[in-house]
Formats: C-alpha cells, structure tokens, sequence
C-alpha cells in the first residue's frame, strides 16, 4: 500500500514521537562528531594500527557483555527511564575522555577504561530504544517512522556531525569534539524525560520478580530466533557484516588517510567527513526513496544485496588513488546500509511479540557486533603488516560472497511469501513463537513484515549493525 502524502514525515505528527526524535537527532550530531574524533585521538597517542584495535576490541566486548542485561532492562523497566540513564552514563565517559584529552592526561589505558564504561551504556541504550519506537506510534507509522530515521540519522550522523568535528579537530583539537558529544547526550535525556511514562508490559504480570528468575526468562527471545530461520540467518549476516565491515573501516581507513596520503590530523578530518558525507547523502537518498515507495518487493532478498553491496565498497576504499574515490564508495556505504537496516528493523517490529521485543533485539544487537571485537583484533596487526589497502580489499570481497550466498537458504526468505499472501500486515501473535515448521513461518495463517533500521552501536567509530 502506498505511503500517504506526509510520506515519512507522518509518524512527527505524535508529540512524544516528536520529542524522541529530536532528542536521538540531536544525540546522532554528536555521534557524527564521535566518529571523526576518536581515531584521530587514538593516533595522535599512539600511531600504530594495533592501539587502535584493542581500544575497539575493549568497547566492544564491553557492549557485547552488557547486551544480555540492557535488553532485559528494556523489558522489565520503563524503556524511557531506561534512555535517559543511559544517555547520562554516556555523556559522563565522553566528557571524562574529551576533559582528560584537553588537558593533555588521556593515555590508552584511560581511553579503555572510559571507553568500556561508554559500551556498557550502548548496551542499554540500544535495546530500549528500538523497543520504544513501537510504544509511541501506531503499526501503521512504524515503516515510516523508520524511513524517516533512516533519512536524517545519516544527514546527522554523516553529513552534519562529521563536519561539526572537522571543524572543531581543525581550530582546537579531538578533546573539545567529545565535549561536544558529551553535551549532545545531556540535551537528548532532557528531551526523553519530556515523553509520557507508559507502564511496563511484563510477560508474566510480575516485574518484581527476582533478577535471576527474568534472566532466565531471557532464553525466551533465543528460542524465538533460534525457531525462526529467517531471523537467524538475517542475524547471521549481520554477524559477517559486522566481521568484514568494521575492523577494516574504522581503523585502516584513517590509517590510510595519515600514512599512505601523509595527511595531517586536520587534514584527515576533513577526508574522513569527505567520506562520511558521501554516506550521509547515499543514506537519505534510500530513505526518501523509501519513504516515497515503499520497501522493494523482495524486500529480504533487497537487505542482503544491499549488505553484500556495501562490503564490496570496502574494494574501492582499498584501491583509493584520488579523493573522489573514496566519495564514491561512502556513497555506496550509507545507502546500502541504510536500505538493509530499514527492511531488517520493521521485521522485528512487526513480528516480534513486544514484551519480547526488548530480550530479542539485544540479542539481535549482540549478534550483531558479536564478531566487531575479532575484526579489531585481526584488522590491527594486519594492517601493520601487510598495509591497508589489501586488508580493506580483501575484507570487502570475501565478506560480500558470504552475504551474497546467505538468501540460499531454506525459509531465509520467507517474511517475502507471507506479505505476499497477506492483504494487510499484521503484528506477530504472541501465541505463534511455539508453533514454527521448518521453514521458520508461523504454522497458522500470520501477519506479513514490512521490513526497518537497526544503527550501529557507537564502537570506536560506529553505532550499529553494518556500518
């Protein structure tokens, strides 16, 4: 069905909508200003690929750790309070590492430490507020909502953000962009705390029960993936992607930029938000056009082309001679990435029950940036070695032949039959997570899925699934 004229402008017309948007607007400023900072900051201390990784490897685990009990969190507790803690956590470990920076007492060792504490609250940040967008709209805004996102998450996070940081990294230095970030965080809880509270859907109407008795309850969101195929799989490919894609992006491209180029740390701001413009613009581009359109018809198929495409992109960073390659090849990066965390976000939106919603996308998140630590550890040393060009080409070309072979697999595919069958979409009955065939479809006759966005977790220098 066509989107209305508002396209997706429609989901702004509900206040507290409204006012998570703008806080995660204005939060995603500050992450396009994290992303230029922090591998700069890392170079500037110690010019060495490998310090580098384990700064990533650190964050990561940090997140990956704490997902478990972020996404719990996000069930058991009201989703909103949930934000905004963890919007003050963060904004306390930013501006400890930009105070630290400017007064020139930042080390690698105190860059993990605040780093691990910054992961730990990406883990309760993201569960929560992927299972709050359903709380606040309507089924039939979700789509939109997430196109919508899909659109201005890049032109923040990509486009503004990037530029904000150059600007800052190129008249002061890295430390005064992270207390820039820190404050965007702090005007972002100030916001949320504006939403409406809504009560906590609790499973078993208890959510006073003991901490041990609802982890255990967890196991319920690894039982609906592990009976679902098409969920696995998509999650596996976000695995892969988060394997080939992040290591080498985040750590070789600066890298490339400053040893390769000869770039100094001002100079290679501006490449990095050349790049990262370039992204931004692919990003809104599919955001308008599927704001405007709709998802593509085979909208499973659609999220691991576009995931397989992206990687590939990875080749041309490898082989960058002149500057405009490496426009190009952001362009590709954001647009792809963007159409598949737009089909793969509305899928669990529609399908996962939402008292579950929360356990499962922290798995889901888990997933995927299960294997960013391994990328770092790899990546680091490799690059050392052998240089950033073949690592960047060789991670982008067998990382897209895994992605592109993934839709061969039986039922991974099947959300694209059920919405065909289907008149109208409807959410996933709650009854439906015990009666799976094989093929990963709901025995009885069910809702189709209009699929959405997931963003990457701010890890050194991303916040979500692919890139």
């Amino acid at each position: 069905m066509r989107p209305p004229r508002m396209g997706m402008l429609a989901p702004l017309r509900h206040r507290d909508y409204r006012l998570v948007a703008g806080g995660w607007l204005v939060s995603l400023l500050g992450d396009g200003v994290f992303r230029v900072a922090i591998a700069l900051q890392v170079y500037a201390i110690d010019p060495d690929p490998r310090s580098f990784a384990a700064v990533g490897l650190v964050w990561a685990l940090a997140q990956v750790a704490m997902l478990p009990i972020g996404g719990w969190a996000s069930d058991r507790f009201p989703r909103r309070s949930v934000i905004i803690v963890a919007d003050l956590w963060r904004a306390a470990a930013i501006g400890g590492i930009g105070m630290l920076s400017v007064n020139g007492q930042l080390t690698i060792p105190l860059l993990l430490v605040l780093g691990a504490c910054f992961g730990a609250g990406n883990a309760f940040f993201n569960p929560a507020s992927v299972s709050l967008l359903p709380d606040l709209l309507p089924t039939e805004d979700l789509p939109r909502a997430n196109a919508f996102f899909g659109g201005v998450k890049p032109l923040m996070l990509y486009v503004l953000g990037p530029s904000l940081g150059a600007l800052v990294i190129r008249v002061g230095e890295p430390g005064g962009a992270f207390l820039v970030d820190g404050v965007t965080f702090i005007v972002s809880a100030g916001l949320v705390a504006l939403v409406a509270a809504r009560p906590v859907r609790s499973p078993d109407g208890d959510s006073r029960s003991g901490f041990l008795a609802q982890v255990r309850e967890s196991a319920a969101g690894v039982r609906v993936v592990l009976a679902t195929r098409w969920l696995w799989a998509g999650m596996l490919g976000a695995m892969i992607a988060g394997l080939a894609f992040h290591g080498p992006f985040e750590i070789l491209v600066p890298y490339l930029l400053i040893a390769d180029f000869g770039f100094s740390s001002g100079e290679a701001a501006v490449g990095l938000a050349s790049i990262m413009s370039a992204s931004g613009v692919g990003a809104i581009l599919v955001a308008w056009l599927v704001g405007r359109w709709g998802l593509p018809r085979r909208s499973v198929l659609a999220y691991y082309v576009a995931e397989g495409t992206a990687l590939l992109a990875l080749i041309v960073l490898g082989a960058m001679i002149l500057p405009w390659h490496g426009i190009v090849a952001g362009f590709v990066i954001g647009g792809m990435f963007t159409l598949s965390d737009v089909v793969w976000n509305t899928n669990l939106q529609h399908w996962v029950p939402r008292e579950l919603l929360g356990r499962v996308s922290s798995l889901d998140w888990m997933v995927a940036i299960g294997l960013v630590p391994l990328s770092f550890v790899i990546v680091g040393p490799l690059g050392s070695v052998f240089g950033a060009r073949p690592v960047l080409i060789i991670a982008g070309l067998l990382g897209a032949v895994v992605l592109l072979l993934l839709p061969l697999i039986r039922g991974a595919r099947e959300p694209e039959r059920l919405a065909s069958e289907a008149a109208e979409i409807e959410p996933f009955d709650p009854a439906m997570v015990s009666h799976v065939h094989a093929g990963g479809a709901p025995i009885s006759d069910g809702g189709g899925g209009d699929m959405v966005t997931k963003e990457p977790a701010r890890g050194p220098s991303t916040k979500g699934r692919g890139g």
